[in-house]
């Protein structure tokens, strides 16, 4: 499990959205993998922890935080101007690593953990069904349309950066 310990703190740090929250559900997560070391019997270890690491923290959110909002989606929440394409191009500050992290961290996070399993984990959208205990239509679905809030959310501040 030891080499598994950074993608467990990474994906509670994204979940949890700060390190002191985040060393917690990953102090737990890894007392839970150490007391359980003796059942895992599967190909992954570390999908095993990571799927441990995201139960200890909706444990944890249940018992720290009042519920979040979900978002209500519909096709005009989904439609974001398509300006991104070459934004980058046009504006170097665009790629501005830290308003991604903003907009990730401002994502539902039914959102949130898909985008951090598939584009920073790597994770497979099967891998992440196991993982999530979701249908892979669920994780397929999940992740366009928290890629679609962040297309909209970093268009929206690509824009505000224009009028600067």
């Amino acid at each position: 499990m030891l080499p598994h310990l950074d993608a467990a703190y990474n994906l509670a740090r994204w979940l949890a959205g700060n390190d002191h929250d985040a060393q917690d559900v990953a102090q737990e997560a890894s007392l839970r993998a150490f007391r359980f070391f003796g059942k895992f019997r599967g190909e992954n270890p570390r999908a095993w922890l990571l799927t441990i690491v995201r139960n200890a923290f909706y444990t944890w959110l249940r018992k720290n935080r009042p519920p979040e909002n979900t978002v209500e989606l519909n096709d005009e929440t989904l439609a974001a101007e398509d300006v991104l394409a070459n934004a980058e191009a046009d504006n170097p500050q665009f790629a501005d690593a830290g308003a991604v992290r903003r907009a990730i961290a401002e994502l539902p996070v039914e959102f949130r953990e898909v985008v951090i399993l598939r584009e920073m984990e790597g994770f497979s959208y099967k891998e992440i069904a196991e993982l999530a205990e979701v249908p892979i239509g669920t994780v397929m679905s999940r992740l366009a349309r928290a890629r679609k809030l962040l297309q909209k959310r970093l268009a929206r501040e690509f824009n505000q950066g224009d009028q600067r």
